[in-house]
This record gives structure tokens, C-alpha cells and sequence, in this order.
């Protein structure tokens, strides 16, 4: 019997989807003995009944494609797409299931269970699930699965993060996943623009001042390593900081400590450092203009953001995600033509996400309903040539080379190889593959007879 004495104080439910009964239940056990409640679907039980936002996630064991208790998962997948899953080790799923499970953060749990383990990414799911939308990094491309499994690796060390990338690609959004995601997830984030401020007010607005301590200092002021006490502080553009200011803020990394301006008293600070820069830091360290000490104190844990175009695949998501942003989830929707898709795909997007999101605004204005077409879209997005790229960058049949491929003949394969891939687990039966694919039967014979799919029960 497992040692219950580390439970936790607060009940959440946690739904437990396995066709290994014995397991399920040793499961269920275990859950309980946590303060957890568990959650075991009954056969044909609709998902939505019994789960709700006080879910915090999914147990995932074995089950088949065919079998309704994952159809049914896919269904609360789509209403919760946060959902986090925990997936008990040796779990073998189909493609069709990993495919579903990409939307999701995904942790593995090792069986037979460890109790520590267990604990800590139910901990964790309940941070995840407790997050806003807003902090969602939306798309499945290969890059962006890579920096939300580094995110999820770092996030529960105090470990400092730097964060590089282009401006517009989100490192903000990297930044405040990993504070929501950590053990500070309760405590304050505080961002500050170290490239925004004049230098001569930098050193106040990290610090803080005594009243008095400079002309037009009517009061005492808190400074952003104090307002960030016990949670996140994030560092943007720190490769616009002074060399004097350089310098101070290293002193700060080294000894958690720090004045306030105009003050003697020393204040120690515990807070997590989270940078982020569009400059090349190797490059300004070897010119002069960024201290090497400093870099190597915050380049401990590197994520890259990529630019949009190296992730072109995630443009239908990211599209459809900022048009929900710009017009609610109610409205009909922003819907793009095939020519307008394939040139928004050409297109080097300079601004990156930021950027797209602009436009997004724009056209969710200007085309309330009804279809986007090419002559719809500014002229730059219309005319512009493919962007330069080294020749080799793209590994992965995921991440889609601008320029080198038709989006439109790209959707056609992708939606065959799955169509192909439903059938083949269906048996060829059409009704079954239709409910694996979330599509009618009318509309998956259609594209079988297109796609030339050979099926052997129309049933």
C-alpha cells in the first residue's frame, strides 16, 4: 500500500483512460492516496458528463483507435485543447493517436509508478491547466514541439533561461510559459523592456529608489527585482543594456543582492531570471559590447525561438488562433483562398508572429465574412518572393521550405497519407474511419474516390 502521507490539500479530479482494468484501478489508488480524485469513464459514457474545468488532466494507458472511449477523447480534446496527458510508459498508440496527442503537453510516467513522480506531474498539470489561453504557443511544426519540450524540461529548476530569436517570434510568450509552468507559477511575473528605458532611469526601475535620491524622486519606489519577489523577473532586450549597467546587474546574478538608488541598506532578492534578446550575443561579446561574464551567467539554458518562415506549417493554426483573439469565438470566421494561403506560405514575414497578428486585425476588420482572396491582401504579401534560406536548413517533411513546395499539393498528400492511414486501422470499413478522422461518411467517400483510396466496406 502507498504512503499517503504527502497528500495534497486540495481535491482535483483526474480522468483515467486505460483498458487494463487492473491497472486503471492500482491507478485510481494511487490517486486517491494523493487527495486526487479519479475519474473512469463507463463504456458509451459521453467525456463531457464527467469532466469539466476542475479536471486537470488525462491518464492515458492502452487503448485501440476504434474503441469509443478514445473517440470520445478526441471529442474533449477539441472543447479542451490545454488538456495536459500523462502517458504511462510501454503505451503503444497508433499514428493516428499520436498525431491527436501533438495539441497537448504530453508527459511520459513511469509503470510501475513512482510516487514522487506521480505527484510532481499531477503538480505540474494543475499549473498547465490553470493557464490562460493567452500564453498558448500555438502550432505542431517540429521547431516548435522542440521548444515546448525545452520549456517543459527547465521549467521546475530555478535554472536561468535565456531566450533568442528574431523580434515577433514570442519570446515573451516562451518567457511567462516557463514562469506559469514552475513551481513560481503563483507568484508575479514582471517583464521589463531593458532596450526601452534610458539608461539613467534603468537602474530605478530595477532597483528602485529612496525618495529624495534624485531630482524629481517625490517618493520611494519599489524596483522590478523587488515587485518580482519569489516569482519571475524577465529580462527583454538585454542585449541593449549598458556595459555600466551590464556590470551592475552581474553583481545582482552573483550575490542576490542589490541597493535601492539613493540607499545603503542591502536587499536580498529570490527571484528567476528569464532573458531574452534579438542581438546576437556571441557577436556583440566578441566586439566589446556585451560583458562575457555576463553572457556565460545568463546563457545557462538557451531556447531559440524560429522565424515564421522556418514554420510556415503552423500558419492554419496560428491564423485561426488570432482570428479567434480579434473577433471572439462566436463569429463566422476569417477564411483565406488557396492562392491568398500560398502567398501568405511565400511570404519572408519580417515581423514574424507580431506581424502576422497585425494583419489578421486587419482583415478580421475589413472582411468580417466571407472568403479572403490573393487581390484581398496587401500588395507586399501578394508580390513578395520567397525568402532566403541555406539550402539544407529543412530536415523534416514537417517543417515546410517556403518556396520549394505547393501548400495546396502539401494539404493534398498530408490528407491522404491520413485518410489512407484511417482505413488501413479501419479494416476498410468507411463509417469506422469517417468517426477516427472526425469527418462524414458522404464527405470521406468523396475523398477517397479523389484520392483514388481503395475500400474494401462502405458500410
Amino acid at each position: 500500500m502507498p504512503d499517503c502521507q504527502s497528500a495534497m490539500p486540495q481535491l482535483s479530479r483526474v480522468l483515467v483512460l486505460d483498458t487494463n482494468t487492473a491497472r486503471a484501478e492500482e491507478l485510481s489508488n494511487r490517486l486517491r492516496c494523493l487527495n486526487y480524485e479519479p475519474v473512469l469513464p463507463k463504456p458509451g459514457q459521453d467525456l463531457a458528463e464527467i469532466t469539466d474545468d476542475s479536471g486537470i488532466a488525462v491518464m492515458l494507458g492502452d487503448m485501440g483507435p476504434g474503441q469509443g472511449v478514445w473517440r470520445a477523447f478526441r471529442a474533449l480534446s477539441k472543447k479542451q485543447p490545454t488538456l495536459p496527458v500523462l502517458r504511462m510508459s510501454g503505451t503503444v498508440l497508433s499514428a493516428a493517436m499520436d498525431a491527436q496527442l501533438h495539441g497537448h503537453s504530453t508527459w511520459d510516467l513511469d509503470f510501475p509508478l513512482k510516487q514522487s513522480q506521480l505527484s510532481h506531474l499531477l503538480s505540474r498539470a494543475k499549473r498547465y491547466q490553470g493557464m490562460e489561453r493567452r500564453v498558448r504557443l500555438t502550432g505542431n511544426s517540429k521547431s516548435i514541439r522542440d521548444v515546448r519540450k525545452l520549456i517543459e524540461q527547465v521549467a521546475d529548476f530555478d535554472t536561468t533561461v535565456l531566450i533568442t530569436g528574431d523580434s515577433g517570434t514570442g519570446k515573451e510568450l516562451v518567457a511567462r510559459t516557463v514562469h506559469d509552468l514552475s513551481r513560481r507559477g503563483d507568484k508575479p511575473f514582471v517583464p521589463i523592456n531593458c532596450g526601452a528605458i534610458p539608461e539613467a532611469l534603468l537602474e530605478s526601475e530595477l532597483f528602485g529608489h529612496e525618495k529624495g535620491a534624485f531630482t524629481g524622486a517625490l517618493s520611494a519606489r519599489k524596483g522590478r527585482f523587488e515587485l518580482a519577489e519569489g516569482g519571475t523577473l524577465f529580462l527583454d532586450e538585454i542585449g541593449d543594456m549598458s556595459p555600466p549597467m551590464q556590470a551592475k546587474l552581474l553583481r545582482v546574478l552573483q550575490e542576490r543582492s542589490y541597493e535601492r538608488v539613493g540607499s545603503n541598506q542591502t536587499r536580498h532578492c529570490n527571484v528567476r531570471i528569464v532573458a531574452a534578446t534579438h542581438r546576437d550575443l556571441p557577436d556583440a561579446v566578441s566586439t566589446g559590447k556585451f560583458r562575457e561574464d555576463l553572457y556565460y551567467r545568463l546563457n545557462v539554458f538557451p531556447i531559440q525561438m524560429p522565424p515564421l518562415y522556418k514554420r510556415v506549417s503552423d500558419l492554419p493554426a496560428l491564423l485561426d488562433e488570432f482570428r479567434i483573439q480579434h473577433r471572439g469565438e462566436g463569429e463566422g470566421g476569417l477564411r483565406l483562398s488557396e492562392d491568398a494561403m500560398r502567398a501568405l506560405a511565400r511570404y519572408s514575414w519580417p515581423g514574424n508572429i507580431r506581424e502576422l497578428s497585425n494583419l489578421v486585425e486587419r482583415l478580421s476588420i475589413l472582411h468580417p465574412a466571407g472568403e479572403v482572396s490573393l487581390a484581398d491582401l496587401p500588395k507586399k504579401y501578394r508580390d513578395a518572393p520567397p525568402p532566403d534560406r541555406a539550402p539544407g536548413t529543412l530536415s523534416s517533411a514537417t517543417e515546410v521550405g517556403i518556396g520549394d513546395i505547393n501548400l495546396k499539393e502539401y494539404l493534398q498528400k498530408i490528407e491522404k497519407k491520413l485518410i489512407t492511414k484511417a482505413m488501413q486501422e479501419s479494416a476498410g470499413v468507411v463509417a469506422n474511419a469517417a468517426r477516427l478522422l472526425s469527418l462524414r461518411r458522404t464527405t470521406l467517400v468523396e475523398k477517397l474516390g479523389k484520392y483514388s483510396v481503395k475500400v474494401i466496406n462502405s458500410s
